[in-house]
């Protein structure tokens, strides 16, 4: 991976406090597992930013080696890999995300 990538990855990492890169937007999901960290996020009252993946393969490839997380969505918080659906569900239920996401 080039810098000039990694810096083009890490700028769409950060052009939110919390990024999802999904299958799709945050408006129409296309696979369950994006629809699902959606819905958890909607639940919290996140505000979210999304980039559908599906639009820019080299994107789409480059996150799989950047994170070391070889499947989507991921979510990302202040720039930082939180996780994917399973992880996000997780902490969704035990009240982690919520204090992640939203406390000041």
């Amino acid at each position: 991976m080039t810098e000039e990538f990694k810096k083009h990855l890490e700028s769409l990492i950060n052009q939110s406090e919390t990024v999802l890169f999904m299958k799709g937007d945050k408006y129409l999901a296309k696979c369950g597992f994006s629809a699902q960290v959606v819905d958890v996020l909607n639940h919290l009252g996140v505000k979210f930013t999304t980039f559908d993946i599906l639009e820019d393969e080299e994107v789409r490839q480059g996150l799989k080696e950047y994170s070391n997380w070889p499947t989507f969505p991921q979510l990302y918080h202040n720039g930082e890999l939180v996780g994917g659906c399973d992880i996000v569900t997780e902490m969704f239920q035990s009240g982690e995300l919520k204090e992640l996401l939203c406390n000041k």
